[in-house]
């Protein structure tokens, strides 16, 4: 079955009743031209990875490139892209269903978000999701058959759209910088030009020590740790500080020039997998045994969502992560101690990740970017949301993960696609990426075509 045949079995160009529309008062403005999209289209592609790759108790083995192709009533087209990661969507039903059968799931749903849009005339991309998100909601639950499913499920599902309405938003606006098109309303939250963006290097469940060492000495400095490990809370908990050990002693006694006491920085990511408070402070404990604790910077999003234990006594910063999908969301966490908001981007839409943006800024609240393990274009996408946050705490610079790098079997390939790899600020450099003029003049390369992505849309 090719994947038009598939598209068309899976039912989804039907036509879907209308929405009743919250208040949008913020997210547009008289000045935004109303946008309708009359024509539609999306292809995927499967990209392998190395090796397995785990969180969340779970593991993945490939990763769905999706590519969503907008055409608006004045002639403009332009394609969105996005990475499918349903093991971070909603870890539950990954395991309900095969890796191909879960992806293919949201697949589904990214296209009945196309027929959506079709219906959907919208000033600026933000107003867009508010509009047409709670049909999404429920055409979600209806092809997942989970009534529960995660908010971050749909959320990922509609990257790729999200993205496209973005790139014809600023055609049609004649904004052509990401400075430029972010709305008025939420501008001051993304005002901020870094010249620097430390990467966060992952490290997975089973990564061999000899390639952290290898990172440190190409100039990494921030070592985000994959907790959470498969099994019961005893065997995670158990697991955790076997593997956090094992971490600190690899790294402990090598230095940076990146922070002021040459040590290497940490952070944590446990996916949610804690189920409560007291488990996480004996991980945190421990910490302190080795002598690990003072390099933690952060801890994101340890506990599971439904957990409302206060953090604020913790001793570290605490990022809300899977929690954080809206800004009633959000605020609830920050009201329980949560102290900093984990953007996604890449996984949760640009849109909302400028409301979350803006909540963070009026709150005074430090924001960075975890990945998703996307395509390079997606990389310079988040680039452009991480340069323009306020910098760091600790660090005074933009803090952002990146792995596709040390996951996709065929990253090379995938930097071809790329209309600026060769530019400076695509490179990793010491840890860091450093951007220049030229990056803000071309915004990470975002607007310009990519002649592979476009390529899959020649032979309709």
């Amino acid at each position: 079955m090719d994947r038009r045949e598939f598209v068309k079995s899976a039912g989804i160009m039907a036509a879907i009743g209308s929405l009743d529309l919250s208040d949008m008062a913020h997210a547009s403005s008289s000045a935004d031209k109303i946008i309708s999209v009359t024509n539609t289209q999306s292809n995927f592609e499967r990209e392998p990875l190395l090796r397995p790759f785990g969180f969340k108790g779970g593991y993945l083995t490939e990763l769905w490139q999706i590519a969503s192709q907008l055409q608006s009533s004045s002639g403009i087209t332009k394609i969105g892209i996005a990475t499918q990661s349903v093991l971070y969507g909603d870890a539950d039903l990954f395991t309900l269903h095969s890796e191909a059968g879960g992806n293919a799931l949201m697949y589904v749903l990214a296209n009945k978000a196309l027929d959506l849009v079709r219906q959907n005339p919208f000033r600026t991309p933000i107003e867009l999701l508010e509009k047409i998100l709670p049909q999404i909601i429920a055409e979600g639950k209806k092809i997942t058959g989970k009534g529960d499913l995660n908010i971050n499920f749909i959320y990922n599902a509609l990257v790729s759209v999200d993205n496209a309405a973005w790139l014809v938003y600023a055609e049609e606006n004649k904004h052509h910088t990401f400075d430029a098109m972010i709305p008025q309303y939420y501008k001051h939250a993304l005002s901020h030009r870094n010249e620097k963006i430390a990467i966060m290097y992952q490290i997975p469940y089973g990564m061999p020590m000899g390639e952290l060492v290898s990172a440190a000495n190409k100039g990494y400095f921030v070592f985000k740790i994959k907790t959470g490990s498969p099994g019961t809370q005893e065997e995670m908990l158990r697991a955790d500080m076997e593997r956090l050990t094992l971490i600190h002693n690899t790294l402990k006694d090598l230095r940076t020039d990146h922070t002021a006491d040459g040590n290497m920085i940490y952070t944590m990511d446990a996916n949610a997998r804690y189920d409560k408070k007291e488990t996480l402070q004996k991980y945190l404990d421990h910490a302190k045994r080795i002598g690990a604790f003072d390099r933690i910077l952060l801890y994101e999003e340890p506990l599971n969502e439904k957990n409302e234990e206060n953090v604020s006594d913790l001793g570290i910063r605490v990022g809300a992560d899977e929690s954080a999908h809206d800004e009633a969301s959000a605020i609830k966490r920050l009201d329980l101690g949560y102290n900093v908001l984990v953007l996604k981007g890449i996984a949760k839409t640009l849109s909302m990740s400028v409301k979350l943006a803006k909540l963070a800024a009026d709150r005074n609240v430090p924001c960075m970017c975890a990945d998703l393990t996307v395509n390079p274009i997606l990389v310079d996408w988040h680039k452009n949301l991480a340069a323009h946050l306020a910098p760091f705490p600790v660090i005074n610079m933009g803090l952002m993960e990146t792995n596709g790098d040390m996951n996709y079997t065929n990253w090379d390939v995938m930097t071809n696609y790329h209309p600026a790899s060769n530019a400076s600020w695509f490179q990793r450099r010491n840890g860091v990426f450093e951007l220049n003029k030229d990056f803000y003049n071309r915004s990470g390369g975002i607007f310009e075509p990519s002649g592979h992505y476009d390529g899959m849309f020649k032979t309709r």
